[in-house]
């Protein structure tokens, strides 16, 4: 069993969200859903965008911290979009991770003011063409940093994995998991 921390993309905890949390505690996963935006989930990526920004960067990061104080460190920390920052953040700042899967984006490390550990595996899943990843000044330099495995999947679409996204797509997201459930079972704490 590995410990995982999902932290949520900007339309909230959507059926989609908590369907893909109930998959991985299907798995034999604990995982801890932080929810950053207190029950309110959003119909498209601009509205909830727009809520992230009605919010602020601060109080999201308090309430993202507030959501995990208690988790012990051996975990391994996952964020969907938005919540990349997040999972991002803590793999990259508290010791311990066992690693990290990003869904739909990922940050050069100095974006978030620490280098990325040596020791913590991670992965970076999104769509080729998706108008939300910058695959060059984002992804490339995290890559470069962390060695991460990259998983481009042909399409335009953000949420692709997500059965309630207008943006789902069915192979991307088969494989998605299958990739993300092997990564969390060799996560597991020896």
């Amino acid at each position: 069993m590995t410990e995982i921390v999902l932290f949520h993309h900007a339309q909230g905890q959507t059926d989609g969200f908590l369907t893909f949390a109930d998959e991985l505690r299907a798995a034999g996963h604990l995982v801890h859903t932080p929810d950053y935006y207190a029950g309110a989930t959003f119909p498209s990526v601009e509205e909830g965008a727009a809520h992230r920004d009605e919010i602020g960067h601060p109080e999201l990061m308090r309430r993202a911290a507030e959501g995990v104080d208690g988790v012990p460190p051996e975990v391994v920390w996952m964020g969907m979009s938005l919540g990349v920052v997040f999972a991002q953040l803590h793999a990259q700042t508290r010791p311990g991770a066992q690693g990290a899967v990003f869904l739909y984006g990922a940050l050069p490390p100095d974006a978030l003011g620490s280098p990325w550990p040596a020791d913590v595996p991670a992965q970076v899943h999104g769509m080729t063409d998706d108008p939300w990843i910058d695959w060059d000044e984002e992804v490339a330099p995290f890559v470069a940093a962390s060695g991460a495995e990259v998983f481009r999947y042909p399409g335009s679409g953000h949420l692709f994995g997500e059965v309630d996204s207008v943006d789902y797509d069915h192979e991307a997201a088969v494989l998605l998991r299958e990739r993300v459930l092997a990564f969390a079972a060799e996560s597991a704490p020896r």
